[in-house]
């Protein structure tokens, strides 16, 4: 590993780390090993760069995780919000933040922008439902209620960059976008964007039977 070996340039004036195995890639099976590839992409990358970034002159160490840390429900979250493990993902994202922690005495401002669902044209969640919507086959997952935080490529660039260049920031960052939607309402949105129909439910049985129940949540 060319990171734990050589370490990163001394002149390094700040880290963003967005490293991670895709998660809902569909030709992936959600076995224990890809599990654990999911796990060592983010939590291991995430220790090793913890690790070289204080032989640095880095002066911010910016990471992301996941809105999996809180718990689905009607309760509304802040940065300062707690909350236990509930299942893989939520685990994961505690396990992530933890592997970024830096010592006590470093001079290293930390920022961890918990992310929501990252919409962009080209990829992510958009180029994987893009041609069931073409051919009029998107529709609101089960009956469309649960709440969808989402934040678009755009803004969770510029929020990067609002973390390191400006010295205040620290700690935890929801990267959300403020309005609250639903699935049922993006699927609105979506389909009428495409100008096309979205009317048929996908039922929950068959997103399980392609991600596996797990990560289908």
């Amino acid at each position: 590993h060319d990171l734990e070996c050589y370490g990163l340039p001394e002149n390094t004036t700040a880290v963003i780390n967005v490293a991670g195995q895709n998660i809902l890639d569909p030709k992936q099976r959600w076995s224990e090993g890809f599990k654990q590839n999911v796990i060592n992409s983010r939590v291991e990358t995430t220790k090793s760069l913890a690790k070289a970034i204080i032989y640095t002159k880095a002066n911010a160490f910016v990471t992301i995780s996941g809105v999996s840390y809180y718990k689905p429900n009607d309760k509304e979250y802040t940065e300062e919000s707690k909350c236990e493990k509930y299942d893989f993902l939520s685990e994961l994202c505690h396990e992530w933040e933890a592997a970024a922690q830096l010592p006590k005495d470093s001079n290293i401002r930390q920022i961890t922008i918990r992310s929501g669902v990252v919409l962009g044209k080209t990829g992510g969640m958009i180029k994987q439902i893009y041609l069931p919507f073409f051919f009029g086959l998107g529709g609101p997952i089960a009956n469309g209620n649960q709440y969808m935080p989402w934040i678009h490529i755009s803004d969770l660039v510029n929020l990067f960059l609002f973390s390191i260049e400006n010295k205040t920031v620290h700690g935890i960052l929801n990267g959300v976008a403020p309005q609250i939607i639903t699935n049922k309402e993006f699927t609105k949105a979506f389909a009428s964007v495409m100008q096309r129909p979205a009317f048929i439910p996908v039922p929950r049985i068959f997103l399980n039977s392609i991600f596996n129940k797990e990560r289908a949540k």
